[in-house]
């Protein structure tokens, strides 16, 4: 399969992505991650596989593309292995100025990441996007599960299309969040799982901090403020409530497959989202802080 000689295969289950997912041992003793993927997938994985070693080359930290190619069970994806612990269970335990210290971080990995600009031949950002927000919210309309004051949702979509009108577009990471970032044994943050890379809005790109949010609010404060060196435009945070508005219609949806638990956290999310931005009204959302003041550094992280 690998010009590498692998000793050891251990499966790892966390993620939700439909990937075989295996820690590798060669016999030499170095690890990797290997991904198998079904062989439909292969033009697919060999274009993320090119751009995760364009973004390699800016110097990003991340796991490393080592080698892809053609297996019994479709398509193999080894990557270099990161040890280390999930920044989702890390950096909430750290004090305040270290959670924003590793935002900054994040913001500024970001900014790094959509230095690459998307092909030419790219659809019409706004064209483009307004058939998603059609799409989710008919999904939405259709499903059997409701939130609260849903309507807030859709009202604001609707009213806020122009935003789109014009919009850049460079590579995305995808799935950008606390939770597809590792802090190494040096104390270095990397980006992994590029599984969902994509071009688009950079802007975009943010749609998950709802999930750095929900964990730490220094963290995506710091991103925020990191991407755009604490000068951040008014068009930003309207852009955004728009995307994530977007992304929280499409969410419950999503989560029925997996059950309960899943429909729970994105009802809970969605409470959330509606609580930081006082019903949509206010595009700048109540976890947001453009500077860390004494106050924030006396106390540890709490999720809002």
């Amino acid at each position: 399969m690998s010009r590498f000689n692998i000793d050891s295969m251990t499966p790892i289950t966390k993620g939700w992505s439909g990937d075989k997912k295996y820690c590798v041992t060669s016999a030499d003793g170095k690890k990797y991650l290997l991904r198998i993927s079904s062989a439909e997938q292969q033009n697919r994985k060999k274009d993320t596989f090119d751009m995760m070693q364009r973004v390699a080359a800016l110097g990003v930290p991340m796991c490393q593309p080592v080698e892809i190619g053609v297996c019994e069970e479709g398509v193999y994806f080894l990557q270099s292995w990161i040890d280390g612990e999930d920044g989702s269970d890390l950096i909430p335990l750290m004090s305040a100025r270290e959670q924003y210290t590793y935002g900054l971080e994040a913001g500024r990995i970001l900014r790094e990441i959509h230095s690459l600009p998307a092909p030419a031949i790219e659809e019409d950002w706004e064209a483009r996007f307004n058939r998603k927000i059609d799409r989710n919210i008919k999904k939405y309309i259709e499903c059997p599960i409701k939130y609260k004051n849903d309507q807030t949702f859709i009202d604001y979509l609707n009213a806020n299309r122009h935003l789109l009108k014009g919009r850049p577009q460079s590579y995305q990471h995808g799935d950008y969040h606390i939770g597809n970032m590792m802090i190494d044994s040096n104390g270095i943050l990397h980006i992994i799982d590029f599984d969902r890379d994509d071009y688009g809005d950079p802007w975009e790109e943010f749609n998950r901090i709802v999930w750095c949010a929900q964990t730490s609010p220094l963290f995506a404060s710091g991103m925020v403020n990191g991407y755009f060196n604490d000068d951040v435009p008014m068009d930003f945070w309207r852009l955004l409530a728009l995307y994530i508005s977007s992304n929280t219609l499409s969410s419950v949806p999503w989560a029925i497959p997996f059950g309960q638990d899943e429909i729970d956290t994105m009802i809970n999310q969605a409470n959330d989202v509606l609580n930081w931005y006082d019903n949509m009204k206010n595009p700048v959302p109540i976890w947001y802080k453009s500077v860390l003041g004494d106050a924030d550094e006396s106390t540890n992280n709490s999720s809002q």
